[in-house]
């Protein structure tokens, strides 16, 4: 028997989120206000911007803790850039959907990556090693939805109603915190988000074995599929 022909789905996220009605309803209004000298690609590519600004204002935030702000700025910005440059892709029938979907994610990893260590770098001394864990543990998540889109052609990024805009919202928050406590609560607060990152990441990887597993002994019964 033929096999089934390949579609790509790397654009169409599995699931949903929170906010994930109230972010349809504002692209849909806004995302043909976008300067037509602002292209799909731009957006992407600004990530690289909000990632070094993040780097920046971690290391002013470790002089003065006001800083974390321009930390919640570039957040805010990223999210933004990231919501809209598919959404323009899409409006205007640029076609980069390969592209946007590699070039996306690879920045994604990398401004998550930047903010750990921002983190890093504002806090007290000796805690390096849960931020090592902090950083191994974000690429995991990212690194179990590429390899499970790889395996169903299904790109899950939402787990329990909570996708990338609630852990950026949950950024901002933290850092609302961090200005008005201090840095010293990185002695309790970072150890205990390591053990809950481990716990989920955990518990996200045993289910997606056990889903895999299902699947390859499915298509062992009945090899046609």
């Amino acid at each position: 028997m033929a096999s089934k022909p390949y579609r790509f789905a790397g654009d169409q996220k599995v699931g949903r989120s929170i906010l994930g009605r109230a972010e349809k309803r504002l692209v849909g209004r806004y995302v043909d206000r976008i300067p037509p000298g602002i292209e799909t690609y731009h957006l992407t590519l600004m990530t690289l911007a909000w990632s070094g600004g993040v780097l920046l204002f971690g290391y002013l935030s470790s002089r003065w803790v006001g800083w974390i702000w321009g930390i919640s700025l570039m957040v805010a910005l990223q999210y933004l850039t990231d919501l809209f440059d598919g959404a323009v892709g899409r409006h205007r029938g640029t076609g980069l959907i390969k592209w946007g979907f590699y070039m996306d994610h690879l920045l994604d990893f990398f401004f998550s990556g930047c903010l750990v260590i921002g983190y890093a770098l504002m806090a007290p001394e000796g805690m390096q090693f849960y931020f090592l864990g902090l950083l191994l543990c974000s690429g995991g998540f990212l690194v179990n939805s590429f390899l499970n889109f790889a395996c169903t052609n299904r790109f899950e990024i939402y787990y329990y109603g909570l996708g990338p805009t609630e852990v950026r919202l949950g950024y901002i928050l933290i850092n609302a915190v961090i200005f008005f406590w201090g840095v010293s609560i990185f002695r309790f607060w970072v150890p205990l988000f390591l053990a809950i990152h481990i716990i989920l990441l955990t518990v996200l990887a045993y289910q997606t074995h056990r889903r895999l597993w299902r699947m390859d002994m499915e298509q062992k019964t009945d090899p046609s599929d």
